[in-house]
C-alpha cells in the first residue's frame, strides 16, 4: 500500500532582499533557507534521510551547478545524505517535491528535505530576462530578437483568450490589484512596502507602462532572490516530530492529491493542439483533474483556497477556469463576483502570488507548498483564510509546458 506523505512545515526567506547588494552569495541564501527550515519544523539535520533541490538557472546567474552538494555545505550533519537537483523551469520546485514524495511512498525514506532556490537580482534586468527566457522555451525558435521573452509569450496567451472568448483589461488589472493587496499582508513578500495609486491598475502608460503587447508593468511577476524549504515525512516520522514539538498531526497535513503533465515545449504548438478543445491548455486541466481524483474531490467547492502560478495576469486568468471555478472563458465572472479575493468563495494567492510575493523561479513551487501548509495549520497570519482545512496549488514551468498540482489536507 502506498504510504501517506505529510508536510512538517518549513521556512521561506524574505523575498524583498537583494542578496548580492548585501554581498551575500548563493551559499548564504541556501544556508539561511535550510537552517531556518530546521528550526521552524523542529527537524534535526542528522535525521534527514534524503534531500532534493529545485533550481532553474544557477549556472547562468551564479556560475554554479551541482547544487545537491550544498546541503552538506549548509549543514555538515547531512554529510553522506543522498541529494539531487531538479529542473523544469518555474516548476523546478514541484519536480523536487514529486521525487521526494515518491521516495516516501515507496518506503525508501521517512524524512526528506525539499528546498527551492534562485538568485536573480545580481545582474541587470535585461540580462536576467535573457537568462530566464530561451532556456525555458524553445531556444532559437521562439522569441528570437524579443527583448522581454516571457511578457511576450504570456501576452500571446492573453491574446488567445481574447480571440476565443473575449478578454477585458479591467479583469487582468483586478487580478493584479488583488495580488498586490494580499502581498501587503505577507511579511515575506517582495512588494509589501510598495506604493500604488488608482492609475497603477489601469492602462495608464506613465505608471503602468506596456512591456509587450497586452502585458503592462503590473501584470508581471517579480525578479526575486529567495529560497524556501519544506520537510516531507511518513505518518510514523511525522508523529514523532510533531510530538517532540508538543504538537499533533493536525500540524503535519498530508498531500492528499497530485497531478503532473508535460506538453510540447513550444507555445504555438500547444495553442494549435488545443484549437478546438474546451480548454486552452487541456494538459493543465488534466493535471488538475488528476489531483482532484486522488484527493477525492470533484469541484472547487471541496477546498478552501489555492496558490496558483501567476507569472503574468493572463496565467492566473487561465487558472481560474482550468480549476473549474467557472466554465472555460468565463473567469471574469469569478473576478467580478469577488470569488478569488481574500474572503471570497475560493481565495487565490492569499500570499500575493508570484506578482505580489515574488518569483525566485526554482523556489516558487516549494514556497507555494509552504503557504498551503501555513493555511491549513492556521499559521498564515494576516493573510489567513478562515477555517482553511484543504488548500491547493498549481505550479507551471515554461509556457505552461510543465504543470504540477497538489492538494494539502488536514485530516
Amino acid at each position: 500500500m502506498t504510504r501517506n506523505v505529510r508536510v512538517l512545515g518549513g521556512f521561506q526567506t524574505d523575498f524583498s532582499k537583494n542578496w548580492a547588494r548585501e554581498e551575500k552569495d548563493l551559499t548564504a541564501l541556501f544556508t539561511e533557507t535550510l537552517q531556518g527550515g530546521f528550526e521552524a519544523a523542529h527537524v534535526l539535520p542528522g535525521e534527514v534521510e534524503s534531500a532534493h533541490v529545485g533550481n532553474f538557472t544557477a549556472e547562468l546567474f551564479c556560475d554554479q551547478g551541482h547544487l545537491g552538494g550544498f546541503f552538506t555545505a549548509a549543514a555538515p550533519e547531512m554529510a553522506g545524505t543522498p541529494a539531487m537537483r531538479h529542473e523544469a523551469a518555474c516548476a523546478s520546485g514541484s519536480m523536487a517535491m514529486l521525487s521526494a514524495m515518491a521516495e516516501i511512498e515507496a518506503g525508501r525514506y521517512d524524512l526528506v528535505a525539499v528546498l527551492g532556490i534562485e538568485m536573480m537580482r545580481n545582474v541587470p534586468g535585461t540580462q536576467a530576462a535573457a537568462y530566464i527566457g530561451p532556456p525555458a522555451m524553445w531556444a532559437g525558435r521562439e522569441c528570437v530578437g524579443v527583448k522581454y521573452p516571457w511578457p511576450h509569450m504570456f501576452g500571446k496567451l492573453g491574446e488567445e483568450y481574447e480571440r476565443r472568448y473575449g478578454l477585458k483589461r479591467e479583469h487582468l488589472s483586478a487580478i493584479s490589484k488583488i495580488n498586490f493587496e494580499n502581498a501587503k499582508r505577507n511579511p515575506n513578500s517582495q512588494t509589501r512596502k510598495w506604493g500604488f495609486e488608482d492609475a497603477s491598475f489601469t492602462a495608464d502608460d506613465d505608471v503602468n507602462p506596456v512591456i509587450d503587447g497586452m502585458i503592462r508593468k503590473h501584470d508581471c511577476s517579480q525578479m526575486t532572490d529567495g529560497g524556501a524549504v519544506v520537510f516531507l515525512a511518513s505518518d510514523e516520522k511525522a508523529a514523532e516530530i510533531v510530538a517532540r514539538a508538543g504538537r499533533t498531526l493536525d500540524d503535519a497535513p498530508r498531500i492528499s492529491g497530485w497531478g503532473h503533465k508535460t506538453a510540447h515545449i513550444g507555445l504555438n504548438e500547444k495553442l494549435a493542439e488545443s484549437h478546438d478543445a474546451e480548454y486552452v491548455f487541456p494538459h493543465v486541466r488534466s493535471a488538475i483533474l488528476d489531483m482532484y481524483k486522488r484527493a477525492g474531490i470533484t469541484t472547487t467547492d471541496d477546498y478552501d483556497g489555492v496558490e496558483v502560478h501567476d507569472c503574468f495576469t493572463p496565467t492566473e486568468y487561465m487558472a481560474i477556469d482550468h480549476l473549474g471555478l467557472t466554465a472555460p472563458g468565463e473567469g471574469w465572472k469569478a473576478i467580478e463576483r469577488g470569488d478569488i479575493a481574500l474572503g471570497g468563495k475560493l481565495p487565490i494567492n492569499p500570499s500575493g502570488g508570484l506578482i505580489g510575493c515574488g518569483h525566485p523561479v526554482g523556489a516558487t513551487g516549494v514556497r507555494m507548498m509552504l503557504d498551503c501548509w501555513k493555511q491549513v495549520t492556521e499559521r498564515a497570519g494576516d493573510y489567513q483564510v478562515t477555517n482553511a482545512k484543504r488548500f491547493g496549488m498549481l505550479n507551471l514551468g515554461g509556457s505552461a509546458t510543465t504543470a504540477a498540482a497538489f492538494m494539502l489536507d488536514r485530516d
